[in-house]
């Protein structure tokens, strides 16, 4: 006889949301607070970089054009910290720029759109629902770099 499934549930996550426009950082940071998450905020990759040092996060959320250090320098640099850490890459020019999964490190892109909240929630809970990797994934995020600084 079979067991009934279980619904699965996520526990709170801490999550690094980094972005520098602050109204896109505050409603991005509401969203996922409702979903029960504890939420760090920083204006920009450096900072970002720097708390990520200091602290433990299950999840990395970052915009991709910021000053001083764009979305793909952050996640090349996270990765080289901590291989493991999912980060999801939010951008407006996801598709112009051809951003995906692949060339960025990302663990998933999402462009911003009417649908961005939907698309958010849906991997975050994907994301912590998922086991650890069995070891490392190669960043392809130094190619994604080059491949967009020549556009």
């Amino acid at each position: 006889m079979k067991t009934p499934a279980v619904a699965e549930t996520i526990s709170p996550a801490r999550i690094l949301l980094v972005h520098d426009n602050k109204l896109g950082l505050l409603a991005r940071k509401a969203v996922l607070e409702e979903q029960g998450h504890r939420i760090t905020t920083a204006p920009e990759g450096v900072e970002a970089l720097e708390q990520f040092t200091r602290d433990r996060f299950d999840l990395i959320i970052t915009d991709y054009r910021m000053p001083r250090m764009n979305g793909l320098e952050l996640i090349r640099k996270v990765r080289e910290l901590d291989s493991n850490v999912p980060i999801i890459l939010i951008s407006g020019y996801a598709e112009a720029l051809g951003l995906t999964e692949a060339n960025t490190g990302a663990d998933a892109v999402i462009p911003k759109s009417a649908h961005e909240v939907q698309q958010l929630v849906r991997w975050v809970n994907r994301l912590l629902r998922r086991p650890a990797p069995k070891k490392p994934m190669a960043s392809q995020a130094g190619k994604a770099k080059s491949r967009i600084a020549a556009r």
